[in-house]
């Protein structure tokens, strides 16, 4: 069976990381969102089909022309008009069923097998606390009957995974489907319509990961670093402290005085200590340098430094990063409510009460920086020594 993954949209709504890579080139543990689906299909697919748009000549040099024995072929989506016309544009690749999902969100093995059990058009639906963020699926004795996207009351508890069975016949529905009011070609109006015709099948995920903000990372982050086992292929100088499961990059080294709580991660070549605190849920990357600071339940990309009294929590780095000494990244409010962020100037609930920064590529924050929980800085800018971010630099 051949399956396709949408991949060609630009992530908006992760800006700033989404400023210098595409949404499924997002890291959690260390590895790209594409690589987690990759890795979890295994064997059930004989070829994907990857549909690119957006920097997506960054994906083809990652992932290349094969990945764990799947044959990858690559469409490019010239227009961003929508998921909908996304698919379209595989028409000519596909023949009888095949899987279609976004790139852009992490899935689980056994949850695809039990979908393409049905061999007839299926949706994935997974159960949520916060159903109206989700397109609602509306099903009656596991029939789909309608797809409600963002409903302004409560439907349903179920949503809509963006995963689905389909077969070739799809097409003739795309091809006469109007832009919605977003002006773009939805592959969920071209489900509805297929609902009106024949049985779609409601088939419910165990597990899946959406990543629609920044924020969702750590979420991911955190539920695979509850997974790991030790693994230490870098060296741990004396007096260090570990408690709970470490996974240690081959050339790295963790110095003398500093203390982790697992589970951690830390990629390859990177140096830690002396002295450093890393405290649960941390993914770090490849070639960080981290020193006397405190990180606390975050996602750290390659080449990242923060060497002299620094307290990170609850964040974002991207690659490349710069903390100056004294440097605090606040993730808590005084009044204890959730943190807010903004999204198109719209403040959105990240419904934590804890979320730090999202810092972009190449940031450089002068010493004695101060960021207000929620903030994001843009790839590229800096900050002046005692300055405090109290609003996104963009």
């Amino acid at each position: 069976m051949k399956a396709v993954m949408l991949a060609a949209g630009i992530g908006k709504r992760c800006y700033p990381l989404t400023l210098t890579r595409p949404k499924p080139l997002l890291q959690i543990l260390n590895k790209t969102i594409i690589e987690h689906n990759l890795e979890q299909f295994g064997n059930i697919f004989d070829e994907l089909i990857i549909v690119i748009g957006y920097k997506g000549e960054m994906i083809q040099k990652h992932i290349g022309q094969k990945y764990l024995g799947v044959k990858i072929k690559y469409v490019e989506q010239l227009e961003q008009a929508g998921t909908g016309h996304a698919l379209l544009q595989t028409k000519e690749h596909l023949k009888g069923n095949f899987i279609v999902f976004g790139g852009d969100d992490i899935f689980f093995k056994q949850d695809v097998k039990d979908l393409i059990k049905n061999k007839s058009p299926s949706i994935m639906c997974h159960d949520r606390e916060w159903p109206e963020n989700f397109g609602v699926v509306v099903e009656e004795k596991t029939v789909l009957k309608e797809i409600v996207e963002k409903p302004d009351k409560f439907i349903s508890n179920k949503v809509n995974t963006g995963m689905y069975l389909l077969s070739d016949s799809i097409f003739s529905i795309l091809e006469n489907i109007e832009k919605s009011s977003r002006g773009e070609y939805e592959i969920t109006d071209s489900i509805n319509k297929l609902a009106e015709k024949e049985q779609v099948k409601v088939v419910r995920a165990d597990k899946w990961i959406p990543i629609g903000y920044p924020w969702h990372i750590l979420d991911a982050n955190k539920l695979f670093l509850e997974a790991i086992k030790n693994d230490l292929n870098g060296k741990i100088e004396k007096n260090v402290t570990i408690k709970g499961n470490l996974v240690l990059g081959k050339g790295s080294v963790v110095k003398s005085g500093s203390y982790i709580e697992g589970p951690v991660i830390i990629g390859e070549n990177s140096i830690i200590g002396p002295n450093s605190f890393i405290r649960p849920h941390t993914s770090i990357g490849n070639n960080c340098r981290i020193g006397l600071s405190e990180i606390k339940n975050s996602v750290i990309m390659d080449n990242f430094t923060s060497k002299h009294f620094a307290y990170i929590g609850e964040s974002i780095m991207g690659e490349n990063v710069n903390i100056g000494a004294g440097t605090v990244i606040a993730d808590l409010r005084h009044d204890n409510s959730n943190v807010l962020s903004f999204y198109d100037e719209t403040l959105v609930d990240t419904n934590r009460k804890k979320f730090g920064a999202v810092i972009g590529d190449g940031v450089k924050l002068g010493i004695n920086t101060s960021v207000y929980p929620g903030r994001k800085i843009w790839p590229g800018k800096f900050t002046t020594p005692g300055e405090i971010v109290k609003s996104d630099l963009l």
